[in-house]
């Protein structure tokens, strides 16, 4: 099932636009995305907007051996996209699917399965009256790149466009990405400091060069990342009959097979000998923080690093620098902590803290809190404390640093991700060569420019109000 959200309403006004469609087939859901921007712009630099999106609740990935399912999961979203889109700018629009690290995995798992869906969305897409640009599988270091183009996008970080009808380079900083999806997790941000070309992305916009950071995480995604801890659990645990989940509230158990449970190149390597794929196992919860944060520690190693620095798996990792942006999973875990503990978290003592709180409760107490987030309620414990070994073990954020990331999942009327900067990036709406540009004013300037006006109303005000009384003197009034 498909959920549109937000669509623009004065359709009178957006024959003069232009439009684009990203398909982001994550490994959990495929989200739609359209976006507009004037048709009169050259090359529509700088003020692409999202106009709406759709959401549905399955990945591509999910439906392989499933024939036709995964092209028939897009039907809704883009029936929506042409009754959403003016008519006339049908065959104009151009719609792009991008597939990330579900088909990723899929790929390593059964090739064959992940070609034959890309083929049939393929298929699909191209029966639509727009002009369909292909569908592929990002690498994750695509993935991290247009997450963080997106986010300095919107942050009018590259170029702004100026209220008196000029483009304004803002000579701000570039702001990091950080990114949780379902079966992957990124970093990226820009630094001179990349001793690992593997790590290096360099790109060229609005005539300026920016080294970037970047690297991909497959199977520390959330969804892969509770699925290995999962697998954990039961691989060290001798038992015929439960088997006990420290991450689980205490009043909380549910059944699986292990087939579901290995299923995923994440797990398969740490099938039990011998390996009953039909045997289903119960897990309790016991509510544990410190076990939990103890199993949540062992799915990262930060035994060795052939680097001088890493951040873990014996990944280079360049040091942490300036602000950064945490979207996705990320921002849902942020609301997670602050509705259930009522803890803004914004230090790593805040961070260590509500996520201790949350192990601590009982799925009934965090039912209370949040009923609308039944369905996942069991698994925020371990999110939360996952959260905290990544970002201030692995990726090495602190008491300095760790303040600089704002929790996102808007920038503006857009969402946050990968998506947007594919699009501006595929159909090259950021130049590489630089535009006719002016230099914002610094705040400094602003302050003196608005501190003469003043003077200058206040100086024109004392005339008025003098030659009015000298008038009306000489009037004898």
């Amino acid at each position: 099932m498909a959920k549109t959200i937000c669509c623009s309403s004065n359709r009178a006004s957006e024959w003069g636009r232009k439009y684009g469609i990203v398909l982001d087939a994550g490994s959990s859901h495929t989200a739609m995305y359209i976006y507009k921007w004037p048709a009169d712009k050259q090359n529509g630099t700088g003020i692409v907007s999202q106009d709406s999106e759709c959401h549905v609740n399955k990945g591509i990935s999910s439906y392989a051996g499933q024939r036709g399912g995964a092209a028939g999961s897009l039907e809704e979203c883009m029936n929506e996209a042409v009754k959403s889109i003016p008519k006339n700018r049908h065959r104009s629009t151009p719609v792009y699917l991008g597939a990330t690290a579900g088909m990723r995995l899929l790929t390593l798992k059964n090739a064959t399965e992940s070609d034959e869906i890309l083929r049939e969305v393929e298929e699909k897409l191209r029966t639509y009256p727009f002009d369909f640009k292909g569908a592929s599988i990002l690498t994750g270091q695509m993935e991290g790149a247009y997450g963080w183009i997106t986010v300095n996008y919107l942050s009018e970080n590259f170029i702004k466009y100026g209220f008196v009808g000029h483009w304004l380079s803002p000579n701000k900083p570039t702001v990091g990405a950080l990114d949780f999806g379902g079966a992957s997790t990124q970093i990226t941000f820009q630094t001179a400091d990349v001793e690992n070309i593997d790590n290096k992305v360099s790109l060229q916009l609005y005539g300026r060069s920016y080294q970037i950071y970047t690297h991909s995480f497959l199977c520390y995604g959330k969804d892969q990342m509770l699925r290995k801890l999962l697998a954990q659990v039961v691989k060290n645990q001798d038992s015929d009959g439960v088997f006990i989940h420290p991450c689980y509230p205490k009043d909380y158990n549910v059944s699986k097979t292990l087939d579901k449970l290995f299923d995923s190149p994440c797990t398969s390597t740490g099938k039990p000998v011998p390996f009953n794929s039909s045997r289903r196992v119960h897990i309790q919860g016991s509510g544990n923080h410190q076990q939990c944060l103890g199993n949540i520690s062992q799915i990262f190693s930060f035994e060795s690093c052939s680097y001088p620095k890493c951040s873990f798996n014996n990944v280079y990792q360049p040091k942490v620098t300036g602000s950064f942006m945490a979207f996705s999973a990320f921002y849902y875990a942020f609301m997670f902590l602050k509705q259930t503990t009522g803890i803004f978290v914004n230090s790593p003592m805040l961070l260590e803290k509500a996520a201790d709180r949350v192990c601590n409760m009982t799925f009934s107490e965090m039912l209370d809190k949040v009923p609308e987030q039944k369905i996942r309620l069991h698994d925020y414990c371990a999110t939360s404390l996952f959260m905290q070994v990544l970002i201030l073990k692995g990726y090495g954020f602190d008491e300095l640093t760790f303040p600089g990331i704002s929790f996102q999942k808007k920038a503006g009327d857009a969402s946050v991700g990968w998506a947007l900067g594919y699009m501006l990036s595929q159909s090259n709406l950021i130049p590489s060569e630089s535009l006719p540009l002016r230099k914002a004013l610094r705040p400094g300037a602003w302050t003196a420019l608005i501190f003469l006006l003043t003077s200058l109303l206040v100086i024109a005000l004392a005339f008025l109000l003098y030659f009015t009384c000298k008038n009306n003197k000489s009037t004898g009034l």
